[in-house]
């Protein structure tokens, strides 16, 4: 049993590796900018001036590098020969995109990377063109156009942008100064088409880059290349307990799941029990009392209890039992706000109070299931010859029941406690939102709803942990239940 359980405990290695690194690639292709999104401004609001633009520009890449996000996404890439290697370095994900398809369209990277560096070139100039009432609605014009230059690789775009400009240009003297800088884009924008080496898209080629990538600085943290000076961007990785910074609340995620996942295991731990206790006893019971009017009454009962979603019994506790119009039970909403200096059993009162609505919404739909499984795997065994053996050497129905059929009818029971242990961090979105209980669930939906990547990864891969333990237990605890399995070479 233990060298099975050691390898069980090796294979968990390439297993969290594979779902860790599909996870990470998931949320690395997902929409939306994670440094846009914690320094809170919009796409193209850099203010109305060069300086402002290099400004915001300074603070955005200082905060792509200490998230790491100026780095590949993996130790290696397959693409083509076209394919640029340094195409991460561009800070825009719009902007990356389109300089991605006019390198499909041209396949001469250096030429297309030296009009990308015109046209920001050429940005920098309009935006330091002085305002009055006879230029601003021609400059809002020459950015806009310059902007479709980023998002487009269109060559009709291009050309309507580029003409556009040199209109705007050519009648308005006051915009003369953006006129070399727009030449020099259009000339880097010919030479893009002029030279086209598209037979690159047709090579294959691998892209080497060591430790330097977004994955490696996620799962092991930073690798010796950076300076001393760089110690407060440092990250320690997934594997060293740190789990990043939440993009939308703008503090570490092992903080914010330290505080959600109390509420949620301390719930999920006793909605477990509480299920558990009582429905294994009761599949027992309406197994042995098979085809009797108690065994319907409690079938029909428990499927009509099964059947009614949760969110609306919730709703129904917190009208008739959470006060208001009707008894005034038990706190409708939230959770107890106890002082640590309190008896225990002042706090336990309190906690008790607040946790007893969510705990019955938590607990009676898995009654019905888990109880028709218990009482499955008791009928089944109560059919086998050992059991009729067992009644025929007179022992009383008591003990053939518990003594004989319990422990081999646990195996129904036990698979389906394998994915007890990421219920356990997963919480439940609709009745946390509900109770207005602050859990793992809500943390992880609102995570999802905001593109906080670091929280819904982390979340993830707790999960995929805890389902990978739950197996773990399930296959020890058959060989446990059941003499028969055994996991070792004979």
């Amino acid at each position: 049993m233990l060298t099975y359980v050691l390898k069980r405990v090796l294979f968990f290695v390439p297993t969290i590796f594979a779902i860790s690194l599909l996870t990470f690639i998931l949320m690395s292709s997902a929409p939306g900018d994670p440094a846009e999104l914690m320094l809170n401004r919009a796409v193209g609001g850099d203010g109305g001036q060069a300086s402002d633009k290099l400004a915001g520009d300074k603070a955005y890449n200082m905060l792509r590098k200490r998230l790491g996000l100026d780095l590949p996404l993996f130790y290696f890439s397959f693409s083509n020969l076209a394919s640029a290697d340094s195409l991460h370095k561009i800070s825009k994900i719009d902007h990356r995109k389109t300089l991605d398809r006019l390198t499909n369209d041209y396949g001469n990277w250096k030429e297309i990377e030296a009009y990308y560096h015109s046209a920001k070139k050429l940005e920098l100039t309009i935006l330091d063109i002085p305002k009055d009432s006879s230029t601003t609605s021609a400059l809002i014009t020459l950015r806009n156009a310059v902007n479709n230059l980023y998002l487009s690789p269109n060559d009709k775009v291009i050309r309507s942008s580029f003409a556009e400009m040199e209109q705007q240009v050519g009648k308005n003297s006051q915009l003369a100064a953006a006129s070399p800088a727009l030449n020099a884009t259009v000339d880097a924008y010919e030479t893009v088409r002029q030279s086209p080496t598209t037979w690159k898209n047709y090579i294959p080629a691998v892209h080497l880059n060591g430790t330097k990538n977004q994955y490696h600085r996620w799962l092991l943290g930073d690798a010796p290349w950076f300076s001393a000076s760089d110690d407060k961007m440092l990250s320690k990785g997934f594997v060293r307990g740190d789990f990043g910074t939440s993009y939308f609340a703008k503090r570490p995620v092992s903080t914010l799941v330290w505080e959600s996942i109390g509420y949620t295991m301390t719930i999920s731990l006793i909605a477990i029990l509480i299920t558990y206790l009582i429905s294994i006893p009761l599949g027992v019971f309406t197994a042995v009392k098979k085809g009797t009017t108690i065994d319907q009454t409690l079938s029909t009962g428990l499927f009509v209890l099964y059947s009614m979603p949760s969110f609306w019994i919730g709703t129904m506790m917190i009208i008739f039992l959470g006060g208001g119009d009707f008894l005034d039970w038990f706190p409708p909403t939230g959770v107890a706000d106890v002082d640590a200096d309190d008896p225990f059993f002042t706090r336990l009162s309190m906690q008790a109070a607040h946790l007893t609505m969510p705990l019955i919404c938590w607990t009676y739909g898995s009654f019905a299931y888990l109880s028709r499984q218990m009482r499955g795997g008791m009928l089944g065994v109560l059919r086998q010859d050992y059991i009729r053996t067992a009644r025929s050497k007179g022992l009383n129905e008591s003990a053939v029941v518990w003594k004989h059929a319990f422990r081999n009818s646990l195996l129904p029971v036990i698979t389906i406690f394998s994915s007890v242990f990421p219920a356990m961090i997963g919480g439940s979105v609709v009745l946390e939102y509900i109770f207005t209980i602050p859990g793992m669930g809500g943390l992880g939906f609102h995570s999802v709803l905001r593109r906080d990547y670091p929280v819904v990864l982390t979340v993830t891969m707790f999960s995929t942990i805890l389902t990978l333990v739950g197996y773990l237990i399930s296959d020890i605890l058959y060989a446990v239940v059941d003499p028969r399995i055994s996991y070792s070479k004979k």
